[in-house]
């Protein structure tokens, strides 16, 4: 069971990280544009996102197994059609439905991890699905451009198959059944409620990434319909008999407080993919292979820290090790901030290094925090959830903090003092938003300790 949920979050992470390396290939194969191709990518991060909590709210009412195993099946299936596809827009078809088979696999794997775990072992069990989606962050770069050396853009998607027969075959032999339930007690889908988070999270999701990091029109007003979508979708759960999200668990302060530290964290963290590579071409003057050296040592950090991360939140608790990955993760960021120029590769890497620990510590903790107190037949929503905040604190974080670094310069075309002053201005803000993060989780456990006593 361990087995196929850390391939399948493995594989949901390949999904994102490998596609992005073969982009060149693909333009030149269909004489697209850069802008075009960038879809390839989109589609799939759009449709994981949209809908990624409808699936998993839709796995607590109709059986987690059975739609997990539908996921894997439809995620195996895109990556075949996705190394076949004709012409670009086949391909970005194929994609939105590899996302859509990622979103199951994602928004349910966690929803079985307490039930992997022995009593109190649920930490162990996120550790490693942290450390999977780290491996797979890391590997897809790498293993991209071998592919793609060995057999072309084609292979970057054929490479899947495989491995998600592989999934399949664990889960199917693995998985526990789905317990059986009343009618009643099944209750029904809210498609109205489905509809309106995913448009909202689209409009959202496309106000991010529209304008390549610059504010204008468009931006704003998909923001604007994205706030207007929020309200109506809350308007209506509160008329639906059996609503996508349950009210209750919108005004759990404790559950908001950990989504929203989950988002704050993964806005940080993104930054490292955004500001990192400039700061050592541009500043340090490094090479692209030893640039790609130095930004594995955040993904590999994570992914040796996850499983022990893991177990010492079961052995020393939840809310300690979630403020002292906090408090870690905000060390290393003031670590960043004040980098002198002399600080060379090694400057920037041990700080990277600490940064990815502490992300790890928190995960872990958090993440078990947030699945232990679930109630049984809500594993899924809440796994959705918790996925759903962290990737939009990805996308959150791409256009954001590349827009902090950028203020005032073109990270392409700036001196590499420059540079340096844009990595050590987006730390700056980086350290304003894991102080926020570690207040709010500070308060909210402190809140939820009274309640008990």
């Amino acid at each position: 069971m361990l087995a196929a949920l850390a391939l399948c979050m493995l594989l949901s992470a390949l999904g994102t990280s490998i596609a992005n390396v073969g982009l060149p290939a693909v333009a030149q194969a269909f004489g697209a544009s850069v802008g075009q191709v960038q879809w390839i990518v989109l589609a799939y991060l759009l449709a994981v996102t949209t809908l990624i909590v409808g699936i998993g709210r839709l796995g607590d009412l109709a059986g987690r197994r059975r739609l997990l195993l539908a996921g894997i099946a439809l995620f195996t299936m895109a990556s075949f059609l996705c190394g076949l596809a004709p012409a670009l827009p086949w391909l970005v078809a194929a994609r939105a439905l590899q996302g859509l088979g990622a979103a199951a696999m994602m928004g349910l794997a966690m929803s079985f991890a307490a039930g992997a775990a022995a009593q109190g072992g649920t930490g162990g069990v996120m550790g490693l699905l942290g450390t999977m989606s780290a491996v797979g962050t890391a590997l897809g770069p790498a293993l991209g451009g071998l592919l793609i050396g060995a057999g072309g853009w084609r292979t970057l998607f054929l490479a899947s198959v495989p491995l998600g027969i592989a999934a399949w075959l664990l889960a199917y032999r693995g998985l526990p059944p789905d317990p059986a339930r009343a009618g009643g007690e099944r209750g029904g889908f809210d498609a109205a409620g489905t509809l309106l988070l995913a448009l909202t999270l689209g409009a959202y999701a496309l106000a991010m990434s529209a304008g390549g990091g610059s504010v204008g029109a468009l931006n704003l007003a998909l923001l604007l319909a994205a706030g207007v979508g929020a309200w109506l979708f809350v308007q209506a759960a509160a008329r639906a008999v059996s609503p996508l999200i349950p009210l209750a668990l919108l005004r759990n302060r404790l559950l908001a407080a950990r989504l929203g530290t989950t988002a704050l964290v993964s806005t940080v963290m993104m930054a490292t993919l955004v500001v990192g590579p400039f700061y050592l071409a541009r500043t340090l003057s490094l090479t692209p292979a030893a640039v790609g050296l130095a930004l594995a040592a955040g993904p590999l950090a994570a992914a040796l820290s996850g499983v022990p991360a893991g177990r010492l939140a079961d052995r020393a608790g939840t809310r300690r090790v979630t403020i002292a990955g906090l408090a870690l993760m905000l060390a290393a960021s003031m670590a960043l901030a004040l980098l002198p120029a002399s600080g060379g590769v090694t400057g920037y890497v041990a700080p990277l290094v600490v940064l990815t620990i502490g992300y790890a510590l928190f995960q872990a903790a958090n993440n078990s925090a947030l699945m232990d107190a679930a109630p049984a037949n809500e594993r899924g929503v809440v796994s959705s959830m918790l996925n759903l905040a962290r990737n939009l604190g990805l996308v959150t974080g791409a256009s954001l903090m590349g827009a902090v670094f950028a203020f005032g310069a073109q990270a392409l075309t700036a001196l590499p003092e420059a540079v340096a002053a844009g990595l050590r201005r987006t730390f700056v803000f980086a350290c304003a938003l894991l102080a926020a993060a570690l207040l709010i989780a500070w308060r909210a456990e402190r809140a939820h300790q009274q309640q008990q006593t």
